[in-house]
């Protein structure tokens, strides 16, 4: 049996892969530009392996996870920047540093005193980097979120301040006023831009309800895209069988098939 890699392998071979001389040309291409796009994607997939509970494949892509940490932190050793011990360092101390009720011998009454001393203890961290004081409740949002999550968060410091509905019934109310305000902006031939300021309000409305109903967006959205992708596949399977493909069929008789895949589904 051969030993087990170690973290130290992993840099090592980040090393030789970035290496001008000796390393693969695709990686030694690469920047921080670059890779980010594939930073984001690996933690979708690490997502997407804990919502299947496929754990060799949490395994894998954790380690895929681990790979965009370790190629960014090469990337800034070579210019100089900071290097991997730096970055577990960074957080190493940021963790302790957040949770003086574990590593200190601070007590909080109960999670949302514990919530708050998190939130005060960040601010602290904006003013020690220089960052101009932000007072308001919504500081401290990361504009670099995917908007859907910038959303959640910013109704959930909003929320801290009182400003919220009591539960999810206002929220449906209101979702079904934004897509009537949808609904009328297609029926007076509405321009791109008027179109896409009332779709948005929409989609910020459902995460508003995700949010109340304790669901996460993202998780539901991929619920979502996993059951139409099995149900479309299941329907193409079901025409080609029938000797008539999907694209041979109008609207009607695609609609009929998608009803008769539901069906199954129900019965199976």
């Amino acid at each position: 049996m051969t030993d087990r890699h170690r973290l130290d392998d992993l840099l090592a071979i980040m090393a030789r892969l970035r290496d001008p001389a000796r390393g693969c040309p695709w990686d030694v291409q690469q920047d921080f530009a670059t890779i980010a796009p594939y930073t984001i994607e690996e933690a979708y997939e690490v997502a997407d392996a804990i919502d299947r509970q496929d754990w060799p494949d949490l395994r894998d892509e954790l380690g895929d996870l681990l790979l965009q940490v370790v190629f960014h932190a090469q990337m800034a050793s070579e210019r100089g920047l900071f290097d991997f011990a730096d970055v577990a360092h960074a957080i190493s101390d940021k963790m302790i540093r957040r949770h003086p009720h574990v590593f200190g011998d601070v007590s909080y009454d109960d999670v949302e005193a514990q919530k708050a001393a998190w939130e005060a203890i960040k601010a602290g961290e904006r003013a020690a980097k220089g960052e101009a004081a932000d007072d308001s409740a919504l500081a401290g949002v990361s504009r670099g979120l995917p908007e859907w999550k910038r959303a959640q968060k910013l109704q959930e410091k909003a929320a801290r301040t009182g400003f919220d509905w009591p539960d999810p019934n206002p929220v449906l109310d209101k979702l079904a006023e934004e897509i009537e305000e949808v609904r009328a902006e297609f029926a007076a031939g509405a321009d791109k831009a008027r179109l896409q300021d009332e779709i948005g309000d929409v989609a910020f409305v459902l995460v508003n309800l995700a949010r109340h109903a304790g669901v996460d967006f993202s998780q539901a959205l991929r619920h979502a895209n996993a059951k139409f992708e099995r149900r479309f596949r299941r329907m193409e399977a079901l025409a080609t069988a029938s000797g008539r493909p999907l694209p041979a069929r109008d609207l009607d008789a695609q609609e009929a098939l998608w009803g008769e895949v539901k069906r199954e589904e129900r019965r199976g």
